[in-house]
């Protein structure tokens, strides 16, 4: 979906305390409608009522219901992206812990990001405006994810995979899409067996070394 950028940016950014709990109400009360009656049923009069905000009031912090999902959006990305860069261990870590464990920690701070509620994460990452913004705070957010996962592997003495780079875009965009499509699809998911299953099949791509080729 595509939109106007000046129609995704908010119109007012709170300087006081009140306003920026009103905002915030805003923002709780939207995440609830969205996952509750879905991206086109979750209209800006659900939200307002439901933030207990009249819809003038509303309108004074966001111009429409596509800037409130754009900031949900960024919110979630950024707060997955501090709780991943908060656990990664220094550089020494980097190389004396078992590469297991560090994929570990990895992978479950993704999941914890996608499991608070599953409707709205998938409201969000779906049908969301793909917005000029958001989609730069994505490509910086991979950007980060890759660089960390070329440390891990170019430095980690268990790796065994002969092309670095491409390998770090291989765990990192194999964690963001499996973790997705698990965590917002349908049906409940046992996470500590999913954690257990992406975690060692991504242990085993990374440690096993290249398949013996055929014929030599």
């Amino acid at each position: 979906m595509s939109s106007d950028r000046r129609g995704l940016q908010p119109r007012k950014q709170p300087r006081q305390v009140r306003a920026e709990l009103t905002r915030q109400r805003i923002l709780d009360a939207a995440a609830h409608v969205f996952a509750e009656y879905g991206y086109a049923a979750g209209t800006t009069n659900r939200i307002a009522e439901r933030a207990r905000v009249s819809i003038g009031s509303l309108y004074q912090y966001y111009p429409n219901k596509d800037a409130i999902l754009v900031e949900l959006l960024i919110r979630h990305l950024d707060a997955g992206m501090a709780a991943i860069e908060a656990a990664q261990p220094d550089q020494d870590a980097l190389r004396t812990r078992p590469v297991e464990s560090i994929l570990r920690s990895y992978v479950g701070n993704v999941i914890d990001s996608h499991r608070d509620d599953p409707q709205l994460l998938r409201v969000m990452m779906e049908q969301g405006p793909r917005a000029p913004e958001l989609l730069e705070r994505v490509a910086q957010n991979e950007t980060r994810s890759i660089a960390y996962a070329h440390r891990l592997l170019r430095n980690h003495p268990e790796v065994r995979v002969v092309d670095v780079d491409v390998a770090a875009r291989l765990v990192v965009s194999t964690v963001e899409m499996v973790v997705h499509k698990v965590m917002a699809g349908p049906g409940d998911v046992d996470r500590a067996r999913f954690e257990d299953e992406l975690v060692t099949m991504l242990t085993r791509y990374l440690t096993g070394g290249p398949p013996a080729a055929e014929g030599r």
